[in-house]
Order: C-alpha cells, then structure tokens, then sequence
C-alpha cells in the first residue's frame, strides 16, 4: 500500500508540473491569440459590411479643425482675389434674406419688354437688340434689389438659329439683355429665370458651408481584411488619424480617414458616397421648385419677337463699334443648325473622310470630366478605322485609348484627379492633370482636350482656382517646349435642373467656375470651346452630356483649328 501511495505521489507531481507549464503557456500568448480572433472576426464582418462609411455620416467642416491645404502664396492670394472680384454676384438686400416665398421673384408676374432701337422699330443686321426685364415678386410687385439668375437667347426656329444674349443686372429689380443682330429674317426673344436672387443667397451658403455635400470614399484591403472611409480635400481632425495623399508636385491635397486596422498604403478605389440630403433650413425649400422658379420662362410685354432686314452699309462700321463699346461679343451663333465661332477662322464641317485626313498623324490627348470623355466617344464613332483598345477599364471610367493604325491616330482619355464623383476609381489610376501635362512631349502632331468644371460645384471657388492654377503652369511649360501644341479648353455648359441638382450642381456654381476659367486662361495661346453659349443659344433642353448634333459643331470647331483651310 505504502509503495502504491509512493508511486500515485508521483504521477501527481508530475500532472500538477504540466498543468503549471500549460497555464503559463496560456497567459503568456493569450494577447497574440486574441488580437488574431479579433482580426478574424473584424476581416469577417468587414467582407459583409465594406461598404459602411466611418463616421456614419459627414458634418459640417470646421474649418478651424480641419485639415486643409496650404495657404496661397501672396502672389496667388491677390490672384485669388481679383478672381473672387470678377465673379461677385450681387448680394440680396438684409432684410430680404429670410423673406416669405411671396416676397421672393416670380417669373410669372415678371415681363420683359422690347426697347425701340434708338426711337424707331427697325433693326438691321449688325445692330443690337436690347430688351429690359422687369422682375415681380409673387403678389405682382415689382423688386428693388437683384440677384436673379437669367438667361436670355434670341433665336429662329426656321432657319436654325440662336446666339447668347447678354443679361446686365441694374441692381434694382430690372435687367437688361442684349443681342448682336448677325442673321436676316425673324428672330424671337427668350428670357428664362434661373434661380431667385434669394435661391442664390442659399445656393452661396451651401457652397461655403457644406463642400462635403457630395461624400467621397476609399475602400482598403489587405487580404481577407477590408474597410471603406471617408475621404475629401479638408477633414475634421478631431475625430480619427488622417492617411494624407497630397500630390507631391502640385500640392493638391486629399485625405481619408485612417482605417483602424490598415495601413493607409493599402487604399484600393475612390469613390462617391451617398448624396447628403437636408440641406435646406426653414422654408428655404421653396425656392427650389420646378415649374415655379427653377428654369422658367418669364413672358413678354408686347411682342417677343422681331424681323431683322439686310445690313445697311453706312452702318457698318457704326454697328461694329457699339457691339465693341458695350462689349457685346458672342463667342458664335447658330444658323442653319451649325455654328459659326465669330473671331475665328472659318468654320468646316467635318464628315468621316474629312475628319479621318485632318486627324492623320495625330495623337490627341483628353483629361477632365466625362463631357471630355463625350468627345473621345463621338471621335471614335465618327472615324470608322479607330478601334478601341481593351484596358479593362470600369465603363465611363476610363481610362480609355483607340487606335487607328492605317492612318497612324491615337485617341487617349484620362478622368482628372479627385475630387471626382465616378462611381469607382482604381486608386492607381487617378492623376492629375497638371501632372499629366508634364509627361507630354507635344509637338504639332500634339492634340489636349481639357474640360474639368463639374466636380469642383460643391467646392468653394478657391478650390477650383487652385486646381486651375496649377493646369495653367502645365500648359505654359508644355507650350514652352512645344509651341506647336494645340491646347483646347471646354468650358461650362447648362444643364437640367430640379430641387435636388440645383443643391449640387446648379448652373449658377457653373457659371461662377466658367467667369473663373475664362479670366484665367486668358491671353494664353489656348482654343476655347464655348460651350457655355453652345448649349445656350440652342433650340435644345439643356444637358449636362450635351447632345450629340452640340457636339458635333464642338467637334468640327476644333478640327477647323487643327484643319484650317
């Protein structure tokens, strides 16, 4: 028994030996297993979840606790300044901010009026038309103030013309709208309300107040790990760690929010997030409503239309000088459905033969928004023997590149940079245009297309001023090093509107962008693609993808630069 008890002893000993030598196994690895468990279930509920945006929803930007780009240098701070100037709109009255809906202006109650040309009804080709428009509220008083957005076009349906006119703001609840007279025949008033002076004052407050109305976001993965964040050009810094993708040659910045168990290396896509809605406080909503004050016609007083005889000659030179004195220079106009650019060389029209000669030998680089990528589109439909190149790239993405061995043209679309609203952008793949400029030999083999406007309508107007600023530069060293480069500029172009894409992308943060462009790129030996009055002065609705007789006369205006006769 004793010898028994002797040899239980030690078994015992060395079953107590063990179970010590395993607990101490245990508490020494147990933070290692657990942090495995918890990425496990963490990359687990982040394959079903990827797509949850941290924080849960974007807040308005505290500017004093965001983390923003550089200041401008003083040079680029009065730049920034003068811009500002060129495009200020009139401010509404105090007391008019917070106005009742029947207080505000009305396109029903107001009118417009056609003024005698100098005291006698008769109007000759080369002279211009002016029309005064008076704006009333909605009890049929008229206003003291402006602000207004208008839009005014004179055109001829039967004989396929249109031209821009001119809207001047006299501050004090009239405009007038001016027209060049440049065809024979008839030709009809129209005059379109936009926004209310006080639907501008709201559209400026968001503008200012709410950049990140449109979230953006970036998906990381590593593995079987994944995790989608907030991104945008200015964060709030107080909330969690930032991953900063400035560009390191243009200092243009953006971020994303760190996710918390990635590396900021291992960022996948950018893309848009869910547009933000309620926007609007109190009755703002009011101003923003379709058939009532967004786009709407306003009607004459008398007739809206008048008949243009042949040019008198002794008024030519006359005529010519008051169209210069007011400064009354539409960039073309339509007659028979094509455009004719005015200050220009002649306008060609372009079939397949003749588009695919004028393009030979060509290499035509596009970059910008998808109205650019519309071109690259037409250009590869038009010409029959470009065949486009399978990049696997998203659709409406890009990037995209054709080829047309025979007679040696390449075609190449590159979407900008961000911020850029495309539903899905492989990181690797979005550039900036400044620096994509840079990487260009040029020559006059060398065609760019730029048009980049529409992303940046959420933004303060700085933002594009930056972005364009640094384009600029690219363009003057790539003209530098290749005078024979053709550059060509698109501007702006109207769109439809209702209550929810004024919030965001309303003609008026258009126009402003298109006065920013223009003053920007000008003097510069640069083709500018007036788009803005291309889709005014036509008998068609407004787009933002302008149909494709519109791009069509863009088209065959660039080809005329490339081809002149």
């Amino acid at each position: 028994m004793a010898t028994m008890w002797r040899s239980l002893s030690k078994y015992i000993c060395i079953f107590i030996l063990l179970a010590l030598s395993g607990l101490f196994f245990l508490f020494s690895n147990i933070n290692i297993l657990e942090q495995k468990l918890n990425c496990q279930a963490v990359s687990m509920f982040y394959q079903h979840q990827s797509n949850i945006l941290l924080p849960e929803g974007p807040s308005p930007l505290d500017r004093n606790q965001s983390h923003c780009s550089q200041e401008p240098s003083p040079e680029e701070a009065l730049e920034e300044r003068d811009l500002l100037e060129s495009i200020a709109w009139p401010q509404p009255q105090t007391h008019s901010v917070n106005v009742s809906l029947n207080q505000t202006s009305d396109p029903a109650h107001s009118l417009f009026v056609i003024l005698p040309a100098g005291g006698r009804r008769e109007w000759h080709v080369g002279d211009q038309l002016e029309v005064l428009v008076h704006i009333h509220d909605f009890q049929g008083r008229p206003k003291s103030y402006g602000g207004d957005f208008l839009l005014a076009r004179l055109h001829s349906s039967t004989l396929g013309a249109g031209v821009a006119g001119q809207v001047l703001d006299h501050r004090n609840g009239t405009y007038s709208a001016i027209f060049p007279l440049l065809w024979q025949g008839s030709a009809q008033v129209e005059v379109t309300l936009v926004h209310p002076s006080e639907a501008v004052h709201v559209l400026r407050r968001i503008r200012e107040e709410r950049p990140d109305r449109i979230p953006f976001q970036s998906l990381f993965r590593s593995g079987k790990l994944s995790q989608t964040t907030v991104c945008n050009l200015c964060l709030p810094t107080n909330q969690r760690p930032l991953c900063n993708y400035t560009d390191p040659h243009t200092g243009e910045p953006w971020y994303c929010y760190k996710p918390k168990l990635l590396s900021c290396d291992t960022r996948i896509n950018h893309a848009r997030g869910p547009y933000v809605n309620h926007l609007l406080v109190n009755k703002e909503a009011l101003l923003f409503q379709n058939g009532v004050n967004i786009k709407v016609s306003i009607h004459p007083s008398g007739s809206d239309s008048v008949i243009v005889l042949p040019e008198k000659k002794a008024d030519v030179e006359r005529s010519s000088m008051k169209t210069e004195s007011t400064g009354i220079t539409p960039s073309g106009y339509y007659f028979q459905g094509s455009w004719r650019a005015l200050g220009g060389g002649v306008m060609r029209q372009f079939n397949v033969s003749s588009a695919t000669q004028c393009l030979k030998g060509k290499v035509v680089y596009m970059y910008g928004d998808s109205t650019v990528r519309q071109w690259f589109e037409y250009l590869n439909t038009l010409v029959p023997d470009l065949k486009e190149f399978n990049l696997y790239s998203p659709k409406n993405v890009g990037p995209f590149m054709a080829v047309d061995s025979t007679h040696n043209i390449l075609l190449k679309y590159r979407c900008h940079g961000p911020p850029i609203r495309f539903n899905t952008v492989i990181a690797s793949e979005m550039r900036y245009v400044a620096n994509e400029l840079d990487g260009l030999t040029g020559g006059s083999n060398t065609v760019v297309f730029i048009s980049i406007w529409s992303h940046f309508s959420t933004f303060p107007v700085q933002v594009y001023i930056r972005r364009l600023r640094h384009i600029r530069r690219a363009v003057v060293r790539l003209l530098d090093r290749a005078s024979g480069t053709l550059v060509v500029l698109r501007s702006a172009n109207l769109q439809a509107l209702d209550p929810k894409v004024s919030l965001y992308n309303s003609d008026w943060f258009s126009v402003q962008l298109d006065g920013v462009l223009r003053a920007m790129f000008k003097g510069l030996d640069v083709l500018l693609i007036d788009a803005w009055e291309m889709t005014l002065a036509h008998h068609l609705p407004h787009a933002l993808h302008p149909p494709p007789i519109i791009i069509k006369n863009m088209i065959d205006n660039i080809l005329s630069h490339v081809c002149p006769e």
